[in-house]
């Protein structure tokens, strides 16, 4: 094997680069639902749960990491995102900083079928735009699925996007059916994989990186970058 050759796998398999995402929304509008989607694939439907039930539901879900192969010019082809879920605990108390530190991008969640979750958006806005001020934020709209119930209309969301020009992208998806998740996905980790990369100096710039030969398949939270 050549030296360019060599150097290049080793470029390759060597880093992969590591982002924390969070999820912000109102209680309810489906960030643990997005967040067991991106864990492993599962749904649960809550709608018949009483609420001790639904809260118990929510509860012990907090951080995970996948990993995405992404087409990136400069020769890493994977990164892996970490998602973070608030677990319910803005019923009960105030979000911390920490949950904000070191994210790269924040999807801001609301509920098709709820025009209240709609409008708490901005203050879920501001908080991320204070205490993440460098994330790329997504707007996230769930319960895709539930049409005749939906009450919010795409003339105010087009609006709301007009006025919060920081968007790097709107999705509108369905945790319960699948709707959307992985287009979602590919699309955001495509966007922070070309944000990264630095053309100048041939290489990701991101807070972390970590060496796959250390990758422990069968447990990806010891992969994470940010805990």
């Amino acid at each position: 094997m050549s030296s360019l050759a060599s150097s290049t796998s080793k470029q390759n398999n060597l880093k992969i680069g590591c982002f924390k995402v969070i999820l912000s929304g109102d209680y309810g509008v489906g960030k643990t639902s997005l967040f067991r989607r991106f864990l492993n694939d599962t749904f649960i439907d809550t709608s018949k749960f009483s609420k001790a039930q639904a809260r118990q539901s929510t509860l012990g879900l907090d951080q995970y990491a996948r990993e995405f192969q992404v087409n990136n010019s400069g020769g890493f082809n994977k990164i892996m995102i970490q998602l973070w879920d608030t677990g319910g605990l803005e019923r009960v108390a105030s979000i911390t900083n920490s949950y904000y530190k070191f994210s790269e991008a924040a999807l801001l969640v609301f509920d098709f079928t709820s025009l209240e979750s709609f409008n708490s958006l901005s203050h879920h806005l501001l908080e991320v735009l204070s205490m993440a001020e460098n994330a790329k934020i997504f707007l996230v709209g769930n319960k895709l699925d539930l049409t005749q119930q939906r009450e919010v209309p795409d003339a105010d969301i087009d609006l709301f996007i007009e006025q919060f020009p920081k968007f790097s992208g709107y999705f509108k998806v369905s945790a319960k059916t699948n709707e959307g998740i992985q287009e979602m996905w590919s699309d955001i980790s495509e966007k922070l994989a070309a944000n990264a990369y630095s053309h100048n100096a041939g290489a990701f710039k991101l807070h972390q990186l970590y060496d796959e030969e250390y990758e422990n398949e069968n447990d990806s939270r010891k992969i994470c970058c940010y805990s």
